[in-house]
């Protein structure tokens, strides 16, 4: 399945370094509010071991790519408009913005950790901000327009629930366009204790409960603690851990990332994006101002955080949040290839509980019609189509059609 991760967060916490460095892209950056004035969307990657070595075996990818045994798979990464106040109400970009973020699978939440802009989003001195407002604020924004969507629609889901509807798909119904199914409607209305309670006798305490609680289950959510490697952002990274220990939060030095990535590109240094060591390969080329830049990335980034944090914040996203198994499926059994002759052609990313007919669906739809089993190729198994896959499944496909 294709992915997409959203970036969120104010104006000038870095969204913008962090979208670049991990697309290699220009966008402007700027310390002016609303330089991101409509969405950007980019390829970025999200890095999982190759199982080629295990095979041993040289495999040419298709969808994705491989380098020094690591595969490179292409997600969706969106730098959005930085929100404001009362965004949920139309204000700014709000709108735009919200309606984007609906079609994320993932948000990255990016705040400034060195306290470096204030609560509207300007520059300010550094460690006068507070990055743990910042952060609650732009949850405050999604959480009124999950509930804004319920409070603007009672009539319409009373209605339905009269009519016979289940109060499951009653609400599902208003929020399917923004990615929510009727597994997260349900685990929300156990989780807030409103199963026993009739719709139509649900308060603002309720309602507030219910989208605080649906928000956070459809869209799940990491905190960027960006530009960690300005000093005295190491007390608010600790200060975020404190008050938001059931969040993932990861620190991050967009810029460090962008400095390595486009050394890397210029041939100056050997670096793997979010590998925790870089090796300078043209010393001679390298201006005092670049070699200061480096050392520094080494010991006050790298020594302190191991990663600049930009491309282990997206494997997160994608492989923890997410809950991602890179999946292999292959056409030939015994050169592990597809019908022409490529080895180890695709990587797909199915949902941890991914089936073999799911795997099938994701791969053309006809395949399930005819769909007998799968043969797990490491160890030789048949696998029933009802057999939920693993990370790092080597599987073909047996159809009737194939037989």
């Amino acid at each position: 399945m294709s992915i997409k991760i959203g970036l969120i967060g104010k104006t000038n916490t870095g969204k913008t370094t962090f979208f670049n460095s991990a697309t290699l892209s220009s966008e402007e950056i700027s310390s002016y509010p609303f330089t991101t004035k409509k969405p950007v969307s980019g390829v970025a990657h999200a890095i999982t071991l190759c199982v080629h070595p295990e095979f041993k075996i040289q495999d040419n990818p298709n969808n994705s790519k491989c380098l020094d045994g690591w595969r490179y798979i292409p997600i969706e990464l969106i730098d959005l408009p930085g929100l404001i106040k009362d965004a949920w109400k139309g204000k700014g970009l709000g709108n735009q913005f919200l309606s984007i973020a609906a079609q994320s699978d993932a948000l990255l939440h990016v705040v400034d950790a060195s306290g470096g802009i204030d609560s509207t989003g300007k520059i300010t001195e550094v460690g006068t901000g507070d990055p743990i407002s910042d952060f609650a604020d732009i949850e405050e924004e999604l959480i009124m327009w999950y509930h804004k969507i319920l409070e603007g629609n009672r009539e319409k889901v009373s209605k339905l629930i009269k009519s016979g509807s289940h109060i499951f798909d009653a609400i599902t119904d208003l929020y399917r366009g923004i990615g929510v199914n009727k597994a997260h409607v349900k685990k929300t209305i156990l989780a807030t204790g409103l199963e026993d309670k009739n719709f139509d006798d649900f308060d603002m305490v309720d309602s507030k409960k219910f989208a605080t609680y649906l928000r956070k289950i459809s869209k799940p959510t990491l905190i960027v603690a960006n530009k960690v490697d300005v000093e005295g952002a190491d007390r608010n990274f600790d200060r975020l851990r404190e008050r938001y220990n059931d969040s993932i939060i990861i620190p991050v030095s967009g810029d460090s990332e962008f400095v390595l990535r486009r050394a890397e590109q210029k041939g100056l240094i050997k670096y793997s994006p979010g590998s925790e060591q870089f090796e300078i390969l043209k010393a001679d080329e390298l201006n005092e101002k670049q070699t200061n830049a480096l050392d520094f990335i080494k010991k006050g980034i790298m020594g302190e955080y191991m990663r600049t944090g930009v491309q282990f914040a997206i494997n997160v996203a994608v492989f923890k949040l997410l809950k991602m198994n890179s999946i292999y499926p292959v056409a030939d059994e015994k050169n592990l290839s597809d019908k022409k002759g490529r080895i180890l052609p695709d990587l797909i990313l199915l949902k941890d509980g991914a089936t073999i007919n799911d795997l099938a669906k994701e791969i053309h739809t006809d395949l399930t019609k005819g769909l007998l089993y799968a043969k797990d190729l490491r160890y030789g198994l048949r696998l029933p189509t009802d057999y939920q896959l693993r990370d790092r499944d080597v599987v073909s496909l047996v159809s009737a059609a194939k037989k």
